[in-house]
């Protein structure tokens, strides 16, 4: 009897260890990137509080504009008139040269989902070309693209 009931204390002993363990990488724990990643003071403070998930999609589109502009976003953000996945998260530089922020994919997993699959194509050293087939192969099915018209304005 003393033996089932060591058995019992131990396995639920380690029930509590394995979730403890399991916990201590918490919901807000980052992957490290190779890319550049804009400074987190550097987001909205609604950015800032938010999950890792978000923070790391600002944090990334605002820092890689070059990429970031030049991927679409198939959330049906073109009604908004978004003409790329950089627009989702900036809306514009004011006239002091402060970046202005786009709430929109604060709220906008497909965004996000988009963020974060150019991020890891990134650190696996796929090219821009590549990114933007995969995006389209993946996301397409969604809405319509964002788009850039031939002479790079929208």
């Amino acid at each position: 009897m003393k033996s089932k009931r060591a058995i019992s204390a131990m396995i639920v002993l380690l029930l509590l260890v394995a979730l403890g363990l399991a916990g201590c990488g918490g919901k807000d724990t980052a992957v490290k990137h190779a890319h550049p990643m804009a400074p987190l003071d550097e987001m909205p403070d609604r950015v800032q509080d938010s999950g890792w998930k978000i923070r790391e999609s600002y944090q990334f589109a605002t820092a890689n504009l070059e990429l970031t502009d030049a991927i679409p976003c198939y959330c049906g953000c073109v009604g908004l008139g978004h003409t790329s996945l950089y627009d989702c998260y900036v809306a514009g530089v004011d006239e002091a040269g402060e970046t202005q922020f786009d709430e929109h994919a604060e709220y906008c997993s497909i965004c996000n989902d988009i963020t974060l699959d150019t991020m890891q194509m990134v650190d696996e050293g796929k090219s821009t070309s590549e990114i933007f087939a995969q995006i389209e192969a993946d996301y397409a099915r969604f809405g319509p693209p964002t788009e850039k018209l031939e002479n790079g304005e929208s």
